[in-house]
């Protein structure tokens, strides 16, 4: 509840409207198993014939997001490779009809057994043997935009999910949705008219309806199946190529090659993000992951030499990227969704205005916004209100199915005939995993079995007082270092330390138990800090760090910070900025202290916070010869428990730490300004 209303969360697909809506089609007590499938054509071969193959991928939307993110879980298997024929007609449109044509055959084909299952149902096991009356609806299509529009039925400049062409695709609202229904009873028309076996006569009675020719679509027969619902957002080619093949465009004409270059290039390097030192106008083969990265930067970068209303635009744009990337969203995160895309809408024409929309190696500006992806931006929304969140449609995953289920396999062939040693490379590889899982499985049931009993006459073998022994002082230390790791967080190959729970370990234990001063904490229960064991320097007197650091109030500063630590207690985050009370003079209970120049910082994710994401290292070097006042990395820190970031914005107390020392004192380590 919030304030007194119901509020609508978004996680899955499973738990969305689109489930409920399919369940009550289903008889009483039939098992609703979602269908996720994903086409793309993939090179597996790049300098020996240039072969290419087009791969048919199937998931399940049952499976939880988290575990059909992680890349070893095989939630992706190869169900067909299509053929990709070489036709001989004339005219290239033609050519092009003949491939879709093809392409709808084949899923019509493959698919049949779903459909038949989705229609009559099928009896299925599950994983305690029991058999369940089984629905197989067509849940998702993974898959860019040209093929979106080939799935959909429709032509070239014609949106597959609305029925908007392409002089509506820069309107500020959706227009009406894209039915089964609709395309069926136009292509219903166009047969009345023309033969669909006559090609060109039907192609040409197909397109007064924007249809690409194709006159028997695989889901007109698949029960519950509309391309307006099926064709998820895909974030790869939805957001980010967006990005790179427009807003980049637009920031590059606006700011100019060679200043957004320079800007770029003396950017700090940041510890897990690429640093462009040369620019990003003369990049090759920019992938999804320098895309991000570039996005990140941006709106900083531009935010000089650009006007407001520009500015406005773009920083618009890139708000509505991170709102619709969450894992969890809610009906607030909608509005506010729909509002960042309307404010880029409220302010697009400055980008007209600027003459910064223009064609690749083109000098003359264009005044249109007849940009495809744009107006797909308006069916995110319904689709989470429909699908759940659209990140769980993401083609990261299918991007690297295709290396395991297509390009390892075709490398272990002979580079002649790949269908078939790819097919029995995966049958094979998928019995070796099958073998591992119940043996695996065999050991944790029977902890005695023989090859338990090898491991451990093997593992008898090393000497427990030799130097390659562990080394572990007590229980309490065991358990932090080595197994508080969380594999729960989606989108992540390997298991991440999970600094929460040992913080709150370390808060709970008895002070005889933990390693004192304390290596790790948290700060308001979203952000978690560790410090490494040894810390850069071991010791250094006050005065002399003040100096070297440019640092004159520093003896002042940890001497209100003692105050206030005593008066009001070692579970109390201050505040830093306040006025300085004690002199330059004050004595302190220590001479010296010990200096990090890096220290580590985790957080939740943002639309849900009980998912850890990994940790990031923030660095500091001291003052040398080349950089007068050193280099560092700058976080900024929530400490108000009321407040939630990025709603509350930077108002009332909200502090600015400079990772750049930490001191340890009476109380233990403290992340400071200095």
């Amino acid at each position: 509840m919030m304030h007194g209303k119901c509020r609508h969360i978004f996680i899955t697909c499973t738990l969305e409207s689109w489930s409920y809506n399919k369940q009550s089609h289903l008889p009483h007590g039939a098992t609703l198993i979602g269908t996720i499938l994903s086409l793309d054509k993939t090179d597996i071969s790049m300098l020996s014939g240039g072969r290419v193959t087009h791969p048919l991928l199937i998931g399940l939307a049952n499976i939880k997001m988290s575990t059909r993110f992680k890349l070893s879980s095989h939630s992706f298997m190869l169900t067909a490779l299509l053929p990709i024929p070489n036709f001989i007609h004339p005219s290239r449109r033609m050519r092009g009809v003949l491939e879709d044509q093809l392409v709808h055959q084949c899923l019509n084909i493959v698919l049949s057994p779903l459909k038949q299952a989705a229609r009559l149902g099928a009896m299925i096991p599950d994983f305690n043997g029991d058999m369940r009356y089984c629905f197989t609806p067509l849940a998702s299509y993974i898959c860019d935009t040209p093929e979106a529009a080939m799935l959909a039925a429709v032509g070239g400049k014609t949106s597959p999910l609305t029925m908007a062409m392409f002089k509506q695709f820069g309107d500020p609202f959706r227009h009406k949705p894209r039915t089964r229904e609709t395309t069926l009873a136009q292509l219903s028309v166009a047969k009345s008219k023309a033969d669909p076996a006559d090609i060109k006569a039907f192609f040409h009675e197909a397109q007064r309806f924007r249809l690409n020719g194709v006159h028997e679509p695989f889901w007109r027969n698949y029960l519950l199946a509309c391309p307006s619902s099926f064709l998820t957002p895909e974030f790869l080619h939805y957001l980010h190529r967006k990005f790179w093949d427009h807003d980049a465009k637009w920031c590059i004409n606006v700011v100019g090659a060679a200043e957004i270059d320079f800007c770029f290039s003396i950017l700090q390097p940041i510890v897990g993000f690429q640093h462009f030192k040369g620019g990003i106008t003369k990049l090759k083969q920019v992938t999804g992951h320098v895309h991000r990265d570039i996005q990140r930067y941006i709106v900083g970068i531009i935010s000089g030499p650009s006007p407001a209303g520009f500015v406005t635009a773009i920083h618009a744009l890139m708000d509505f990227r991170y709102r619709v990337q969450a894992h969890r969203i809610d009906d607030g995160d909608t509005a506010i969704i729909n509002d960042a895309l309307s404010e880029f809408h409220a302010n697009k024409d400055v980008i007209l205005q600027l003459g910064a929309r223009r064609g690749e190696g083109q000098k003359n500006p264009i005044n249109n916004w007849q940009i495809p992806k744009l107006e797909l931006m308006q069916s995110i929304v319904p689709s989470i209100w429909q699908s759940g969140v659209p990140m769980q449609w993401t083609a990261d995953v299918t991007e690297h199915a295709h290396i395991t289920e297509i390009k390892v396999p075709a490398g272990s062939s002979n580079n002649n005939n790949y269908e078939p040693q790819i097919c029995q490379y995966l049958d094979r590889a998928e019995k070796c995993r099958s073998f591992e899982f119940i043996t695996s499985l065999l050991r944790q049931h029977n902890p005695r079995s023989p090859s338990s009993d090898i491991d451990s006459e093997l593992s008898s073998d090393t000497d427990p007082d030799s130097d390659s022994a562990p080394a572990v002082e007590n229980e309490f230390e065991l358990r932090v270092t080595g197994t508080d790791r969380t594999p729960l967080s989606p989108g992540y190959a390997r298991p991440i330390m999970n600094y929460f729970t040992i913080a709150a370990q370390l808060c709970t234990k008895n002070a005889d138990m933990i390693p004192l001063p304390l290596h790790t904490f948290s700060v308001n229960n979203n952000t978690a800090i560790h410090l490494g064991y040894d810390p850069s320097i071991r010791r250094m007197i006050i005065d002399d760090a003040a100096e070297k650091y440019g640092l004159p109030d520093l003896r002042p500063a940890l001497a209100d910070f003692l105050n206030r630590e005593k008066a009001c207690g070692p579970d109390t985050v201050h505040p830093i900025g306040r006025k300085q009370r004690a002199s330059s003079v004050s004595s302190l209970p220590f001479d010296e202290i010990q200096v990090w120049f890096k220290v580590r910082v985790q957080n939740t994710e943002f639309g849900d916070p009980s998912v850890v994401v990994p940790a990031q290292t923030l660095f500091s070097s001291p003052p040398d010869e080349s950089w007068s006042f050193g280099q560092y990395d700058t976080a900024i820190f929530n400490v108000d428990s009321e407040s939630r970031w990025p709603e509350s914005g930077l108002k009332g107390l909200c502090t600015i730490y400079t990772i750049h020392n930490s001191l340890p004192c009476l109380t233990g380590h403290h992340v400071c300004q200095l």
